[in-house]
């Protein structure tokens, strides 16, 4: 004899598989919970793998803070002219793990393939680093994929995007012009000057891949010497880059750094640049999680059906157990038991299948480029190679847990009206 309780069994035995109208209500019911469930949890942990993936690779080549020079006149920034005793400050903090000076700015870049083939062209931004110190403030240098970390006369690093674009190899020289050096000819054929300035010649020494597109397409490194030559700048940076030992104290980093510095120096955090873009992924993850949680509620209005028609059908049986002396909380433990069952049951199967779909999530994206041609997931567009994806247990566990209150609380009525029939009633209505 079994020691589990009468409603219980009796739950187990009316979910028991039948070739039944109702049965087949049940497995949809399952079925609804499941894909709800499951596309949640896809869909989520892609949302979070967005966040964790973004924040890793902006901060891994843009660092945690920035320092610029103000202009006391112009109130704007201008460029940092004694960069080597701000560093020297900067370092001291306690805060920061490492600090580096660096350039940007445009240029025109040209290859220069053998002839007869035409060369092809790219305005990508130059970046200018210190390669002592650009080690310990970005990641980019550590994810050559050919080539190595080589900036000595005029070495170049380019992207995988931008090397595929031009055509590029290790040991390939293109042609670079800034805009200083094509200014400086427009004046000169202004003054009747027939001078032409040259674009200077660099070498390809490494090809990176940051593993996002923008920072592969549009990115080429140099020396911060050859930037400096290139712009003109004598000493002069843009500013300094700062990795600090943990980026959850940008803001106590900033509020210390500028008061050390002063007022001619400007401070800036990587929320403050990339706030928005982060801002909106997590938006977007928060949004999603709201609408599609009403596939689980729509689920739920089919658990709510197959109560409803198991009530009328089991009617006689309701009333010979009251009249047996069944409790109306027994009878709506049977019903509320079969109610989490059926959810149990799809929760379970539509967890187990989410995860699998997170898993193989990227196998399944080249399987279908492979087999219809189309890119449903374009790196030029969404700046990643593959589909990223993070699994929280706390977004699992909001997931499966508030499912499962739904899919209760969509139980609530029948198993109320089913608790309340009275013997009589129940009796006299077959």
């Amino acid at each position: 004899m079994s020691r589990l309780p009468f409603e219980l069994l009796l739950a187990l035995r009316y979910l028991r598989p039948k070739r039944t109208f109702v049965s087949i209500i049940t497995l949809i019911s399952v079925l609804g919970v499941t894909l709800g469930v499951a596309v949640l949890i896809i869909v989520i942990s892609v949302m979070s793998g967005f966040d964790h993936d973004l924040r890793d690779k902006v901060l891994g080549f843009n660092a945690h803070m920035k320092i610029f020079q103000v202009d006391p006149a112009t109130l704007r920034d201008t460029y940092l002219l004694d960069a080597p005793k701000v560093l020297q400050k900067v370092t001291a903090n306690s805060l920061v793990r490492a600090a580096t000076p660096y350039a940007l700015g445009k240029v025109l870049l040209q290859s220069q393939p053998p002839e007869p083939a035409e060369p092809e062209f790219a305005d990508p931004i130059l970046r200018g680093v210190d390669p002592l110190t650009e080690t310990n403030v970005s990641q980019f240098t550590t994810n050559l994929k050919a080539g190595k970390f080589d900036l000595a006369d005029r070495g170049l690093l380019v992207g995988v995007d931008l090397a595929q674009k031009l055509e590029l190899r290790i040991g390939d020289r293109v042609a670079v012009s800034s805009p200083h050096e094509l200014r400086l000819m427009i004046r000169n054929h202004k003054a009747g000057k027939d001078e032409a300035v040259l674009p200077k010649d660099y070498e390809i020494r490494g090809i990176f891949d940051s593993g996002f597109y923008d920072y592969n397409a549009n990115i080429v490194i140099s020396s911060l010497e050859d930037f400096q030559e290139l712009y003109s700048l004598s000493n002069a940076v843009q500013g300094l880059l700062v990795m600090l030992r943990n980026p959850d104290d940008a803001r106590a980093a900033k509020s210390q750094l500028q008061k050390s510095l002063g007022n001619h120096y400007r401070v800036t955090i990587w929320s403050e640049e990339h706030n928005a873009t982060m801002d909106a992924v997590m938006v977007e993850k928060n949004v999603m999680l709201y609408i599609l949680f009403f596939i689980v509620i729509v689920a739920a209005f089919g658990i709510t059906c197959t109560l409803i028609t198991f009530v009328v059908l089991k009617t006689r049986e309701i009333g010979v157990l009251k009249a047996l002396g069944a409790t109306s909380r027994q009878i709506a433990w049977v019903f509320l038991s079969q109610s989490m069952g059926v959810s149990i049951m799809g929760i379970l199967v539509g967890f187990t299948t989410g995860i699998l779909g997170v898993l193989y999530r990227n196998p399944f994206l080249r399987f279908m480029r492979k087999t219809t041609g189309l890119e449903l997931f374009p790196s030029s567009v969404y700046e990643f190679y593959e589909l990223p994806a993070l699994i929280i247990p706390g977004d699992i566990a909001i997931i499966c847990g508030g499912s499962l209150i739904i899919c209760l609380l969509a139980a609530a009525f029948p198993v109320w009206n089913a608790s309340r029939l009275k013997p009589v009633e129940a009796l006299r209505r077959e």
